[in-house]
């Protein structure tokens, strides 16, 4: 009787060690697959490009309204149309395409190639265009083990790192954006930072007023109603370990 119990035990827990030996795995490679691929879609991004390339070897392509995409976007949009811009931060491993999707669900574990990632991709929120900026323009990321994707933004809580890296540079198709962070908090879904739109300058004043004060460092970057800001969004677990939110916003000068 002992012996079959000590069978049933050991046949048990050898399960589950090969279980979480197999989603420890599992997440190794995805990790290391991620970078491969990452390192490709850096290479073609920053690729130097001629002229004569851009017009013999890739269309440029066109929206409706007559933006044309600049070159160093032509070669990723044709491998997945749903890239909107690039996002870098200095001394930070975030250097990424920013993708686009119809809801904010598809990228949280996708890549760029619309394969599955447990990393997913880094994203502009669905209710955002490009081509028509909210006031509000929204990008997540998750934040990983191994110091990918958004987890660099949490290097933002330490006051030096924001004061030797005041701004963040972000690239559409069709245009280059520099942005000065004014605001770095802790939060939780339930804080509606994810706005976009606003009935009125009285209400995003009082948007703006609110994350001021949420921000755990003052800095001398003014935001008034007449001016556009980026957020960028990653998960946190210092107030809650499902809805806590780390948050860096910076406002568009340029």
């Amino acid at each position: 009787m002992k012996k079959t119990m000590y069978r049933i035990v050991f046949i048990i827990c050898l399960g589950v060690f090969l279980y979480a030996g197999y989603g420890i795995a599992t997440t190794v490679i995805d990790y290391y697959k991620n970078s491969r691929e990452v390192a490709e879609i850096q290479e073609t991004f920053y690729e130097p490009t001629s002229a004569e390339e851009i017009v013999d070897d890739v269309p440029v392509a066109e929206e409706e309204d007559g933006l044309s995409i600049r070159p160093e976007f032509q070669e990723l949009h044709q491998q997945n149309e749903d890239i909107v811009g690039w996002i870098k931060i200095e001394d930070t491993k975030i250097d990424y395409p920013i993708l686009h999707s119809k809801n904010n669900e598809e990228y949280l574990t996708q890549n760029f190639n619309k394969e599955y990632s447990i990393l997913g991709s880094i994203f502009m929120d669905y209710r955002n265009d490009i081509e028509n900026p909210s006031k509000n323009t929204i990008i997540y990321g998750h934040r990983t083990k191994n110091g990918t994707m958004f987890e660099h933004l949490t290097k933002f809580k330490d006051q030096d790192f924001l004061k030797n890296h005041p701004t963040i540079e972000l690239d559409t198709l069709y245009e280059s954006i520099e942005a000065e962070v004014f605001a770095v908090y802790i939060t939780t879904t339930d804080f509606n930072y994810i706005q976009t739109d606003f009935i009125s300058d009285k209400s995003y004043e009082q948007f703006l007023t609110q994350i001021k004060e949420a921000s755990m460092f003052d800095t001398d970057v003014e935001v008034t109603a007449d001016d556009r800001i980026i957020t960028l969004s990653t998960c946190d677990y210092e107030l809650d370990n499902h809805s806590g939110r780390m948050v860096v916003q910076a406002k568009i000068v340029e």
